[in-house]
């Protein structure tokens, strides 16, 4: 007998796809028949992944084609699985009202710098015209108050829209919560992990940070319970990783990049900063030492595929700013304004691109001149 392949068709649309409501020709799930002879080649999509889905599409076919074409036709069924691809479980917090670009500054080494480079950041923000926050994240070991002078100041509490919420310290026009405030300068904060957590989402969501154009989370190092706890409770807009040099620090750097960039997380990793990147001595201004090794930070980010965001010295007056509580980058017509704020335009240049290219957050325009830049929703 001579198979027609319509009536094989008509036969196809007696039966549905399991788990569908449309038949097997309507939902588009047959893809191909090939009629040779008394054979049939079916080639058919189906959703459903699993084994007894396939087998049930399978003899369905073959049994319908027995009885409603040809008893004796020899019958294939060619069964692919199409199915849709999971939601990935991304870690998203919720937004904070009148904050507009939250950004994580991270090490995945402990001593490279992370705060300096921070408390850097801000200023130089703050500086360009930017209304700007800091969040001392790190918990274990906060440094921030002693950068900006303010390590013996207490947040007041403010009353807004008939809540209680705490007054972050300012200083050198950025806003400052750390859990330094609250705590002893002898004290040891010995936390588990969920404590940890609590505090930190008070200093959150229960702050008045008013409007923001930045607030800088200053991590602690490592890959841990607080990065977590910090990115399941907000949408971080982007992250910068701190690194010196040298292989030791290198490693664990491209670990703080890989944290980020898992599925579950899905932060864009906004660049890579280099500290510690040579020493100049004061007597011989023209010659420069690589102390920690030369340009593994600028390697790294080239191998990894993400932007290189500038490098700094090793100068002396950088630690001595930081210990006597005003940053560096205060300091005019110096090389250390003249990097920070080059390091400083490339993060918000970034920033910029990651917010025209990926959602969310709220998309904004910035607009760069040469000594003040301006944010615009």
């Amino acid at each position: 007998m001579k198979l027609d392949k319509q009536d094989i068709l008509r036969a196809l649309k007696t039966i549905t796809v399991p788990g569908e409501g449309q038949n097997m020709v309507e939902s588009e799930a047959v893809k191909n028949i090939v009629v040779f002879g008394d054979e049939v080649i079916v080639d058919i999509t189906i959703k459903n992944p699993s084994l007894q889905a396939k087998k049930r599409t399978e003899v369905d076919i073959m049994k319908t084609i027995h009885d409603l074409v040809y008893q004796k036709a020899k019958v294939k069924v060619n069964v692919k699985v199409d199915a849709p691809a999971k939601p990935v479980n991304e870690i998203k917090g919720k937004v904070i009202p009148g904050i507009k670009n939250i950004v994580a500054v991270a090490s995945g080494k402990g001593g490279v710098g992370k705060s300096t480079v921070t408390s850097n950041l801000a200023v130089t923000l703050a500086k360009m015209g930017f209304k700007v926050g800091i969040l001392d994240a790190d918990i274990y070991g906060p440094s921030i108050p002693i950068m900006f002078d303010v390590e013996a100041e207490k947040p007041l509490a403010v009353n807004v829209d008939g809540k209680s919420k705490m007054k972050p310290i300012e200083n050198y026009g950025v806003k400052i919560l750390s859990i330094g405030f609250f705590t002893r300068p002898d004290q040891a904060v010995v936390w588990r992990g969920p404590m940890a957590a609590k505090a930190l989402n008070q200093m959150i969501f229960d702050a008045a940070w008013g409007e923001l154009d930045f607030l800088l989370l200053d991590l602690p190092p490592g890959t841990g319970d607080i990065h977590l706890s910090i990115m399941q409770s907000l949408p971080i807009t982007g992250a910068v990783v701190v690194s010196t040099p040298q292989n030791v620090a290198l490693a664990d750097a491209k670990k703080g990049v890989a944290m980020f960039q898992q599925d579950s997380i899905n932060v864009p990793v906004l660049g890579i900063i280099e500290n510690m990147a040579y020493f100049t001595p004061k007597e011989l201004p023209e010659n420069k030492y690589y102390i920690f090794g030369k340009e593994g930070a600028k390697n790294l980010s080239e191998d990894l595929k993400v932007p290189f965001l500038g490098e700094m010295p090793l100068i002396q007056s950088l630690r001595e700013a930081g210990d006597i509580g005003r940053p560096a980058a205060l300091q005019n017509a110096t090389p250390i304004e003249e990097a920070f704020e080059k390091i400083t335009q490339n993060v918000v240049q970034e920033v910029v691109r990651r917010n025209d290219d990926l959602p969310p957050t709220e998309a904004i325009k910035i607009t760069t001149m040469a000594g003040c830049s301006a944010v615009n929703k």
